[in-house]
């Protein structure tokens, strides 16, 4: 992501929405985020990295939420990537971010209408695994993307970074920009979400360094993926704590509802604020002085990834067993444990490189 800008931008997206139609939580969920339950799922299957690539493939994108900025923008460089490789991409999902039996439902759409690959933006690790395994019996690959599943309900996960790289980055911004003195909270998404807690407990532990001896995490808040709720949560924590120096909030949700409400309050460059938004959302709170840095990944190049792992995994290059390579679009990328595929690090954005980024 720091190579390239993005091809495909949420920017008419995001335009004109309001607090109510925010972005929704990125996940991010990698090898260390759920509890193995068992080896990859399809690790024992062997792969020809030499075999064809199919065509004519249909490729399932299932997202966390339909119709959100963030989601939008990963599945269209799904659809693009799947368009260049000769196959065909089609979406469904729940229009909340909280609907488990919704996802659950159209993993079973997917199956019944026999899809080769489907790419899952998992709500909940375990939820979906019954419906999972049964599509994967059928034959269709499963890919996660975004958040993860157990590793035995899919075939790989496309990570968009390190979880352990999200969680320690985040302490690291915002201690220095309380100069690793005073209290600070986090604001999360739902209390169930596989990444957010995930990226939570490292920075919990990032925390352990002697050199935070005097940041003093205070309060885990959840703002359920709820912009307003996100927004009233931020209200809350600034009452409860009064001498609260900071908040990280590793959700896009989270962070542009906190920023909204900072910049049009007594705390605006007083609270500190960081996590993970987007460049778009975020411009202008960089420039009007109420966050200083956060972070994300590139969506489009997630959704790009996922769909090229897919249309590798339904043409037998690749079945999900650690060590194996493939390229997509151009790179080379090799599978690590569990069936993880690492996209890259992070960007961090700040006022000086935030408008070179449009998504």
């Amino acid at each position: 992501m720091r190579k390239s800008s993005l091809r495909r931008t949420c920017a008419a997206l995001a335009a004109g929405t309001s607090l109510a139609l925010a972005l929704t939580a990125c996940g991010g969920t990698t090898k260390k985020d759920v509890d193995s339950g068992g080896a990859a799922a399809a690790s024992t299957a062997k792969a020809d990295p030499n075999a064809a690539t199919k065509k004519g493939l249909t490729v399932g994108f299932l997202p966390k939420q339909v119709n959100n900025p963030y989601f939008t923008t990963a599945d269209k460089g799904g659809e693009k990537a799947l368009a260049e490789l000769g196959s065909k991409y089609k979406e469904v999902g729940p229009s909340s971010a909280t609907d488990t039996a919704g996802q659950v439902s159209y993993v079973n759409t997917l199956t019944q209408q026999q899809v080769n690959a489907m790419a899952v933006s998992a709500q909940d690790p375990g939820a979906l695994c019954t419906a999972l395994k049964q599509a994967m019996s059928n034959g269709i690959k499963v890919v996660t993307y975004d958040s993860d599943t157990k590793t035995d309900c899919r075939n790989a996960f496309v990570s968009q970074a390190s979880a352990e790289d999200l969680g320690r980055t985040e302490v690291q911004l915002l201690a220095r920009q309380i100069g690793y003195k005073g209290e600070i909270a986090v604001l999360s998404a739902a209390q169930t979400a596989t990444n957010q807690n995930t990226w939570i407990g490292y920075m919990k532990d990032e925390l352990k360094d002697p050199k935070y001896k005097d940041v003093k995490l205070v309060k885990i808040a959840y703002g359920n993926d709820d912009a307003q709720q996100s927004f009233q949560q931020t209200q809350g924590l600034l009452q409860q704590y009064p001498n609260l120096k900071g908040i990280i909030s590793p959700t896009t949700v989270g962070i542009k509802a906190a920023a909204q409400y900072l910049s049009g309050s007594k705390y605006k460059g007083k609270v500190r604020l960081t996590g993970l938004g987007t460049p778009n959302d975020m411009r202008k709170y960089v420039k009007n002085g109420t966050v200083e840095a956060f972070e994300l990944w590139d969506p489009a190049k997630l959704g790009d990834l996922a769909a090229r792992t897919a249309v590798a995994l339904a043409s037998g290059q690749i079945s999900g067993k650690e060590g194996e390579t493939f390229k997509a679009g151009g790179t080379t990328y090799t599978i690590g444990k569990d069936g993880v595929i690492n996209l890259g690090k992070p960007t961090v954005f700040d006022a000086k490189n935030i408008d070179q980024f449009n998504f």
